[in-house]
Formats: structure tokens, sequence, C-alpha cells
């Protein structure tokens, strides 16, 4: 019953850019973190399924939200059940799982953004919900909301350039700002090209400048945090999308795949810890 609904796309935890409920994390609290995680994979993967109807993916989606919301109880939303359970038990609000599925069932049927703002609408819901629940579920300060969500929708900004030839292929989903676009005379249809135009790649670069400006914010929150285990995982995370954003500005993500291979990553990784510990 569960495969009629979950369309599981095979990724997990090993495939994000980001530590998804890593080592770094106290021992006590990944199992909540792998429950949380493992709703929002199951959803994502409805959203972002190339062969559903968006009519399909909203039904299912829909019945996600049910089951977080508990008026659903059908076992095919076991992943929804179970991330009602742990929000109940650990007091952490559900609007950070019915947010996440909220911009999903957007991506079913919007395909375009017209400006940063609209962009960043959509990413406070689709990448800011996952800050709000870690910081949540370790107690800490809802102050430091703002800066998690500069963190979050930074990555999720990264995660969109990473993927904008992908995402148009796969399903003309456009998510760099159409005035943008406009504006550097270039057109959407570029990005089914095998290497950026002079316009899309200074379309690009102004993502990458505005990504920036959240990164400044994002920057401060590992040191604001209380938890030194939380701590340590965002300051990781941070120095991650630092290089990734520099490594966007010089190379071509629809020529390539713009990653951090191992060594890159740890050694951003140790960068992260020692502007952190020292």
């Amino acid at each position: 019953m569960t495969a009629e609904i979950e369309t599981p796309s095979g990724k997990g935890a090993g495939d994000e850019n980001f530590p998804v409920g890593s080592w770094l994390l106290p021992k006590e609290l990944r199992p909540d973190v792998a429950v949380y995680y493992a709703f929002a994979r199951a959803i994502d993967d409805i959203a972002d399924n190339p062969d559903l109807p968006s009519a399909d993916k909203i039904a299912r989606l829909e019945g996600f939200a049910a089951a977080v919301n508990g008026t659903a109880t059908e076992p095919a939303y076991a992943k929804g059940h179970a991330v009602r359970a742990m929000f109940e038990r650990t007091g952490i609000p559900k609007r950070h799982g019915l947010d996440l599925i909220s911009a999903f069932i957007q991506d079913a049927t919007k395909s375009r953004y017209t400006n940063w703002a609209d962009l960043i609408g959509y990413c406070d819901r689709s990448a800011s919900p996952v800050g709000k629940f870690l910081l949540d579920l370790h107690g800490e300060d809802p102050a430091l909301h703002p800066l998690s969500d500069a963190l979050c929708n930074a990555l999720q900004v990264i995660n969109h350039l990473q993927d904008c030839g992908k995402d148009y292929a796969a399903l003309d989903r456009v998510y760099l700002p159409s005035e943008w676009i406009d504006a550097e005379g270039t057109s959407t249809a570029d990005l089914a090209l095998p290497a950026l135009t002079p316009g899309m790649r200074r379309v690009i670069d102004r993502a990458l400048e505005s990504t920036e400006g959240l990164l400044v914010d994002a920057r401060k929150l590992p040191k604001a945090l209380k938890h030194g285990r939380l701590a340590a995982e965002t300051a990781v995370i941070v120095a991650v999308a630092d290089k990734l954003a520099r490594r966007l500005s010089h190379r071509d993500p629809l020529a390539e795949r713009v990653v951090l291979g191992p060594i890159r990553f740890a050694g951003a990784a140790i960068s992260g810890l020692v502007k952190l510990w020292f």
C-alpha cells in the first residue's frame, strides 16, 4: 500500500549536499531527525516525480497533510503518521511538516518565479522548516529562527542553481527569477543548452550575489547556538554552503554537476569547525 502512494527516488541522506542527522548531532536526537528526514524525503520525491500528473501529486501530498493533522489513518501514509507522533511527543509544531507539504504542492502547480522575493517565499516553506525543526528539537531560542531561515534558504537556492538544467529538462521547472532572465535578454530555453550563455551566467551570478546576502546572516548562527553538537553541525553546513557558492561562481552547472568531492567536503568541514572553535 505504501508503494502506491510514495514514489521513492532512491535518494537517501548520503545523497544530500549537506549533513542530515550526522554523528555530530546528539545520539538521542538522531532517531527524531531520521523520522523527519524520511517524511521530507517521501513528500519531496512525490513532488519531483516527472511521471506523476499534478493532480495526482496534490492528492498524495494532501493525504500526507491529513496524516500529519491526524485526520487520516491509511497505512500508506506511515511516514506522515510517524512524524505526527514525533511532533506530539516532542511538542514541536506540526507546521514544520505542513509547511513542507505546502511548498511541494506549490511545486506541482507553479513552475516559474517572478523575482527574488517570490523565490524566497517558496524557500520559506520548502527549506526553512528544516532548520526550525532542528532548533526546536534542541530547545534553542526561537529568536534564532531568522538566522536559521537565512542558512536554509541559501542552501535551497544553491541546490536550485546546481540543478537548474535538470529541473528544466525533467520538470519544466525554473527557480531563477524571470525578471532577471528577461533583464539579461536571455530565455529559460537556454537552460536546455549544454553550457551557460553569457546572459544566463549573469543570472546565476546575480542569484549567487543574493545568496551571499543570506550567508552573511547564516554565518552568525553557529556561535549563537547553545548546543555544541548542533553548533558544530551548523558550522560544517555553513562552510560547505560557502564553498559550493564559490564553486558555482566559476563553474558551469549546465556543463557539469557542481558538487564538492570528499576531499573538498572534508576541507570545508574542518574549516567550519575551526572557525567555530577557535
